[in-house]
């Protein structure tokens, strides 16, 4: 401690400064209401200003926006498509082959049952694989 620095004031100091702090109206040292579900209200307001500010853009799009429709623009947009394809794909094959070895602990109708699941989603993915193949969106040189 330096010398004008006081134990007094250094006890002062951080007892105003650390330690005394005030209880808002949202942390109270009350014990919790009935419901609880005060705690959600900021959260409702922003959803509801946030759907609000959202249909209100949205609506002055529809009324104030040109509308030149062209070939172009009647497309399908199916860019996203391949995305959702291969990340899906990531998202749900790898924990599944990380808990498979578990579920064949659990009994074989359990593990069996797992790989009978993972089957069925794969091959919807092939389903969306071969879509794409056939409209030509796998073809990197195309563009």
């Amino acid at each position: 401690m330096s010398s004008n620095l006081s134990p007094a004031r250094f006890q002062l100091f951080f007892s105003r400064h650390l330690t005394d702090w005030q209880l808002n109206g949202y942390y109270n040292a009350s014990p919790m209401t009935d419901s609880g579900l005060q705690a959600y209200a900021p959260l409702l307001i922003h959803l509801l200003i946030a759907s609000a500010l959202a249909g209100a853009l949205t609506a002055a799009s529809v009324l104030v926006g040109w509308r030149r429709p062209s070939r172009a623009k009647q497309l399908p947009y199916e860019c996203g498509m391949v995305f959702i394809l291969f990340d899906v794909e990531a998202i749900f094959l790898y924990p599944w082959a990380y808990i498979y070895r578990d579920l064949l602990k659990l009994g074989p109708s359990v593990g069996l049952y797992g790989f009978a699941e993972m089957m069925i989603y794969i091959a919807i993915l092939l389903v969306g694989y071969f879509y794409l193949w056939k409209k030509g969106a796998l073809d990197w040189h195309k563009y």
